[in-house]
């Protein structure tokens, strides 16, 4: 057999195959819409991110290659994506414009199928889902090179919401622009955070480039493909999006750079095994209560993951501290930890229990 023989033999065997996952797609979308008209009767939530958890978990388990879980698990999101579509339509806030690296969390966490809305601040995604106006909130909550995003954590301090999820993404920042040549360019676009990430690139080669911070990545994009002698610091899709060149990939200033987001919703999510909890409280002024407040975390020999405290703005010199652990708050074990570092706070509250990322 020659090898145009056999490769078409291969070919046909992958046609036979398409056309067979082509029927079980089809008869998986109608148990799909036939769960839909079931939660439609009672009531209940057509998204449910611990169940999606869970399936990401089987798949893991039963996957054999030769696709990577990473592949997998990127076909199946599009398969959940457009499930949940027959149900319901999903609704979900992310800081735009379209094209931020929010906006490629949102599409990595929920799929293409999901109706994306763009909002100009984080502050605008929390009161879309406060309002209800939208079923999920993206927002990023630290840098693995820059820290916390302040502002963020903050803004847990006004709204009252839930975190239902995270996601973390590799970000890799790209020189985007309207010329052809790095001599060309006067200005540089960017958020702060993206500014600070290119610190050290931007001064070796436009050493002379007016930096000009902006409220997302992409608004920078934007601006720049308006104007002469501009560029921006943003992703390769934002290129594709807005018609511009990327004349310098990945500029960042250190490799894995990546980038913390966390889903924000009104609905608590029940445990699946491989989950994480936050926590907002404040303490009392006195010796030794942070260490009081921590030592059952220790006793019971759990991983505090990340701390972190920002001011109290209503009082001089008090502080609102953050806590991400391992666990979900529903375990007895966790619940006992919660209860006894509750006592030495004059505030606490659970921010969330919601599916740990894995491998992260």
């Amino acid at each position: 057999m020659g090898q145009s023989e056999d490769l078409k033999k291969h070919r046909d065997r992958i046609d036979a195959l398409d056309a067979k996952l082509l029927d079980l797609l089809s008869k998986r979308g109608k148990e799909v819409q036939a769960i839909g008209r079931i939660k439609q009767k009672q009531g209940g939530a057509f998204h449910i991110p611990e169940r999606e958890a869970l399936v990401f978990q089987r798949l893991r388990r039963l996957n054999r290659g030769p696709y990577d879980n990473r592949a997998v698990e990127g076909i199946f999101r599009e398969i959940l994506s457009a499930s949940l579509a027959l149900e319901a339509p999903l609704q979900v806030a992310y800081l735009g414009p379209e094209g931020t690296y929010t906006h490629l969390a949102a599409i990595r966490k929920f799929g293409i199928a999901t109706q994306f809305v763009p909002q100009t601040t984080p502050r605008q995604v929390f009161e879309q889902v406060v309002n209800s106006r939208v079923d999920y909130g993206i927002v990023p909550i630290e840098n693995s090179t820059e820290g916390v995003v302040s502002h963020t954590l903050d803004l847990f301090m006004e709204f009252t919401l839930t975190i239902c999820g995270e996601i973390q993404m590799e970000i890799n920042h790209n020189l985007l622009a309207k010329a052809k040549d790095l001599s060309a360019i006067k200005k540089v676009y960017a958020h702060p955070q993206g500014l600070a990430q290119c610190r050290n690139w931007l001064e070796e080669h436009l050493p002379r480039a007016k930096l000009v911070p902006t409220d997302s990545n992409s608004k920078g994009a934007v601006l720049a493909a308006k104007e002469k002698g501009a560029a921006a610091i943003a992703s390769d899709y934002a290129a594709k999006l807005y018609g511009l060149n990327i004349l310098r990939r990945h500029i960042e200033d250190y490799p894995n750079n990546f980038t913390r987001f966390l889903v924000i919703g009104k609905r608590a999510t029940s445990p699946t095994g491989q989950d994480k909890t936050s926590i907002m409280f404040s303490t009392r002024d006195e010796p030794g209560v942070l260490f009081r407040l921590l030592k059952p975390l220790a006793d019971h020999r759990i991983n505090l993951t990340k701390i972190e405290s920002r001011p109290l703005k209503k009082r001089a010199w008090e502080y609102v501290f953050f806590i991400d652990l391992d666990g979900h708050q529903e375990s007895p074990e966790i619940r006992e930890v919660l209860a006894q570092m509750e006592k030495e706070c004059s505030f606490f509250q659970i921010l969330g229990s919601y599916p740990r990322e894995v491998g992260k």
